[in-house]
Parts: C-alpha cells; structure tokens; sequence
C-alpha cells in the first residue's frame, strides 16, 4: 500500500495472566481454577465488542472475583503464547477467524448462558455516496466475499514474519480466480484515491491489505487508516474514510451499527462463520465459563 496511517496509543504491554509456580504448570498446580488464572481474563483493546460481551460474562456468570485485562491483540496474543509454552493456566478474549487457532492447541469454553451469541458475520460498510464518487471501488467492495480458509492463509504468513502488504499481495497474486469474481467488468481507475479504515486484529489487517490491493491493482491510490472501533465506524459515518471490511455483527459491532445505521450503507457480508468467546489451551481440563468459578 502507499500509505499506511498510524494508531496512536496501541499498546505493547504484555499481560500474562497468573499461574502456578511449580514446574508442570498452572493448570496441573494446587489451588482452584481462579487462583492458578489469579481471576484474570486477558482482553484487548477496551472499546472492543468482545470487550463489552466479557464483562457481561462476567456479570452472569458470577464471576465476581474475575478482573478483565484490557490490552491489544498482539498483547493478548503474547500472553497466550508464553502461557502455552510453560504450559501454564490462563483464559483470554478469542475470535475466529485468527491464526492462534491453528498455531495453538485452544479451544472455546462453553457459554451455556449464550452470552457470546451465536456465529456472526463480517460486513462491508462504505460511506454514503461512494457509489456516485467511486463506483469502480463501489462494486468491488460489493462483491468481495470469501472463506475463513482465504483470509487464515493470509494471518498465518504474518504470524510467521510476513509484512501484512506482502502476504497479502502474495494472496491476490495466487487466487486471481477467486479475485476475478469480485473484478469482473470493472474498469480501471487513474489514481483516485480512498482510504479504508480497520480495526487492528489480525484478522482485519488482513482483510484489509488484501481488498486494498486489489483496488491499488485497479489503479487507485489507497490509504489504510487502523483505528479503535468507535473511531473506525465513526471514520465511515463521516466520510473520513470511504469503506471498512471488517464490520462484525450482529453482536460485535452492534452497538456502533445502532449509533451509525442511518450515516453508512451496508454492501454485505464478505466472511461468514465468525465467532467470539472465551478461549483456553486445551490442556486446561476445563470446558465451561461455568467451570471458572471453581
């Protein structure tokens, strides 16, 4: 991409949740299931959807003694994986799609309560009247649609050192049948530019760079802006930005989607199957939210 904004305020701070100290690990220690977690779930970025539904959680579950930790997707991810690699205890903020599902041994704990809800989506949203200023970008957007598989190739060649513009350009390069679909017809443009906005998970850097490039590949002069998602849905309801890819409803984003319905225009679904929950290494022999309170 040519131009790529920067978030002030990401944290790198690394929360690793509490555990045992003997050698086998937090799970196989003494003590309940809190102390070896030192009654700490860790999070990501606070104004987060998954955020908001963990502190539900929290509250119907009873999970009184629990503290949630806000931190960031790449802080959270640190904590899992050096949590893993001493084999000890610990419960963290989790999503699918996301490459920690295929580099780790995890798994999702039940949620009897349906706090969490059912499997979401991941939409499109541009800004009123791209259709008019931009419709090339406009049917693009419209028809971009793809399998959780498309988007895990990409977040995986970025776990293992990849820059997100490379991976994602080696991805289009590959799958021209599956990005042909969404071109087909489309003229080229001569440099008109459009900045995408996109919350800074994984899983949406991903989406992003990929769509972006395949717009830059079309001529257009695109600028990837990573915000915070009130920032983000307010990015598009304002015209700041000119479209997201990475919108998750209906329980995610549900909120600013109440607050911005009336200022955006829906283009759809582009990944179905998404998921939220809490999530543990498998090796914890626990299977249930309900099972925290032991």
């Amino acid at each position: 991409m040519k131009k790529l904004s920067l978030v002030a305020g990401l944290t790198l701070a690394l929360f690793v949740a509490g555990c045992s100290s003997d050698e086998t690990g937090g799970d196989t220690g003494t003590g309940s299931i809190g102390e070896q977690l030192d009654y700490t779930i860790t999070g990501i970025d606070a104004g987060a959807g998954i955020m908001a539904a963990a502190e539900e959680v929290i509250e119907q579950y009873g999970l009184d003694e629990y503290t949630l930790q806000p931190s960031s997707d790449a802080a959270m991810t640190s904590a899992l994986d050096n949590a893993i690699r001493n084999e000890e205890a610990i419960v963290v903020t989790g999503w699918t799609p996301h490459w920690k599902f295929a580099k780790y041994d995890v798994k999702y704990l039940k949620d009897p309560k349906g706090v969490f809800g059912e499997a979401e989506q991941i939409h499109t949203f541009a800004r009123l009247g791209l259709d008019a200023d931009l419709p090339e970008a406009y049917e693009v957007l419209s028809n971009f649609h793809w399998e959780q598989e498309h988007m895990g190739a990409i977040m995986i060649e970025v776990n293992e050192g990849k820059a997100p513009e490379v991976a994602a350009a080696e991805w289009v390069e590959n799958n021209q049948d599956i990005v042909s679909a969404w071109t087909d017809g489309v003229q080229p443009v001569d440099g008109e530019a459009i900045t995408l906005s996109f919350v800074a998970w994984d899983s949406e850097i991903a989406s992003t760079h990929m769509i972006g490039k395949v717009l830059e590949d079309l001529g257009y002069d695109v600028t990837l802006t990573p915000l915070e998602p009130g920032p983000l849905w307010a990015s598009i309801a304002t015209g700041a930005a000119d479209a997201m890819v990475s919108a998750w409803l209906p329980g995610t984003h549900a909120a600013y989607l109440e607050d911005y319905e009336d200022e955006i225009v829906d283009l759809g679904v582009n990944l179905e199957g998404a998921k939220i929950g809490l999530v543990v290494p498998s090796y914890m022999d626990i299977d249930s939210i309900e099972d925290l309170l032991e």
